[in-house]
């Protein structure tokens, strides 16, 4: 066992210190952003907040409602194929940048995916999702998708550590999710006792995946507005 005794901080230890600005209003703020996605060598811009893929909040009604504003909608992984041709019926080419399909990491999860790219092979995001990004099993499977789509944007996590974020992009992960027992109603850390403080989090793996040019998604932590600030 090692014990680390430097600080590490979760998003209610922080402030944001005020600075002077010549806005006169919050409403001339801006919050696109484009970002490079180094393994896909894709182009985005849109708005840096994603909504988790939860079966109460990645929802096809979600995502209809928040691409025109430019937000990432992480579909859950509950829908049925039959249900995925009918929501991509209506998809125009704009609106593919603004959505994920979301796996697991079984042989099943595989054989819906390439179902779900057949019906419409636009879908741009993959969101690779389990509990517990340190398995071989894991980056097994992260790696035959990137061989299968090497042009899709991939999203795989979640880890919580420098060195898992750098072998994931490494592997072929555009975007690394960070953060293990942050979420306001997940349990993990209670439980299993395995997590770290999210904002620590955020900054060790942000340091590691941009020396990579690869980015990384803050999952959970956030149960205040103003966490998404910080």
């Amino acid at each position: 066992m090692r014990i680390l005794n430097d600080t590490k901080l979760d998003f209610s230890n922080v402030l944001i210190l005020p600075k002077r600005s010549n806005l006169s209003s919050r409403s001339e703020v801006s919050l696109e952003r484009t970002f490079k996605f180094i393994n896909a060598n894709i182009e985005w811009t849109g708005i840096p907040i994603m909504v988790a893929n939860m079966d109460t909040t990645g929802t096809f009604d979600m995502a209809k409602s928040l691409i025109p504003k430019k937000i990432i909608t992480c579909i859950h992984k509950h829908y049925t194929i039959d249900e995925w041709r009918e929501f991509l019926k209506f998809r125009t080419i704009g609106e593919f940048s603004y959505f994920t399909v979301s796996i697991g990491i079984t042989d099943n999860d595989f054989n819906k995916l390439e179902s779900i790219l057949a019906i419409d092979s636009r879908i741009l995001f993959i969101c690779i999702d389990v509990a517990n990004g340190y398995t071989t099993n894991f980056l097994n499977r992260v790696k035959k998708i990137r061989e299968r789509y090497p042009n899709k944007v991939l999203i795989a996590g979640n880890v919580v550590t420098s060195e898992i974020t750098e072998e994931l992009i490494l592997s072929g992960v555009d975007l690394v999710k960070v953060g293990i027992g942050g979420g306001s109603v997940c349990t993990t850390r209670i439980k299993t006792g395995v997590g770290y403080p999210q904002l620590s989090t955020v900054i060790e793996c942000g340091d590691a995946a941009h020396g990579l040019k690869g980015c990384i998604i803050s999952d959970g932590g956030c149960p205040n507005s103003g966490d998404i600030s910080k």
